[in-house]
């Protein structure tokens, strides 16, 4: 069984390959260019028949959000290795994320955290989120199969049809969540269960990604060629973005990290 993978304040540029049961997974992650500190924290868990991927993203500054995110994900790990070989993948997520969240509270600091995760196993990817980091599952030339919908004001305007992509993405309050690790309120959102089929992808990411680019450019990107050189050209694209501040194409300097998923066939 691959052994349990995490990174956590990568201040340099970090790319890693990671062998998993049935796939391989790119997890890249880098400091944003107005950043002090790397708030995003990854993790690659192997548990009992499969694998859970999870991107964290820290929120509230001078070391709290960098706090936030590591105590969730390595609460999360904890609970992953702890997980009894017959549990009920749900079970195993949502008690995960809802112990992070209490580790989060635990530290009094007034920090949060976002989180999306996905549980591979027995054939099947789900996932769940709280906030706006992001879980997609991405079939043959590039159909959504599943996506999570941001806890954010801009978010539920898209998902209703009052905002399209490109108006969210230059939208004022882009940068609000309505939900959140750190919160006594927190909820947790579950995906359906979906057939994982040879060649599907997934992307797990904090909004440093889905912040610099539009999602038919995610797709397109991830989707095809090997998945280390996808990451790279992810990275790439997101962190001109961040760079070139240009009005006319989103553009939001930050932390930028995100996994990068293939069942092998």
């Amino acid at each position: 069984m691959t052994e349990a993978w995490t990174l956590f304040e990568a201040a340099e540029p970090t790319l890693a390959r990671i062998a998993v049961a049935g796939g391989e997974v790119v997890a890249f992650s880098a400091r944003g260019p107005e950043k002090a500190l790397n708030e995003d924290a990854l993790a690659v868990l192997p548990c009992t028949g499969g694998v859970m991927l999870v991107a964290c993203d820290g929120m509230g500054g001078h070391q709290a959000g960098e706090r936030a995110s590591r105590a969730a994900i390595e609460t999360i790990a904890a609970r992953v290795a702890s997980a009894p070989a017959d549990e009920a993948p749900r079970h195993t997520l949502i008690d995960g994320i809802e112990e992070a969240n209490r580790a989060v509270l635990a530290l009094g600091v007034g920090a949060g955290a976002t989180i999306a995760a996905t549980l591979i196993r027995e054939g099947t990817a789900r996932s769940a989120h709280v906030g706006d980091a992001a879980a997609l599952h991405l079939g043959q030339r590039g159909r959504v199969k599943a996506q999570t919908v941001a806890h954010s004001p801009t978010g539920y305007a898209v998902e209703a049809g009052l905002l399209d992509e490109d108006e969210a993405l230059h939208h004022e309050e882009r940068h609000l969540v309505s939900n959140h690790l750190g919160d006594e309120g927190m909820r947790v959102e579950f995906g359906p269960s979906v057939p994982i089929a040879p060649r599907d992808r997934l992307v797990l990411a904090s909004d440093g990604l889905l912040d610099n680019l539009r999602l038919d450019e995610l797709i397109e990107l991830a989707r095809k060629d090997d998945p280390e050189r996808a990451a790279r050209r992810l990275a790439d694209l997101a962190t001109r973005r961040m760079l070139a501040q240009d009005a006319a194409l989103p553009g939001k300097p930050d932390d930028l990290s995100f996994l990068v998923f293939r069942r092998l066939a």
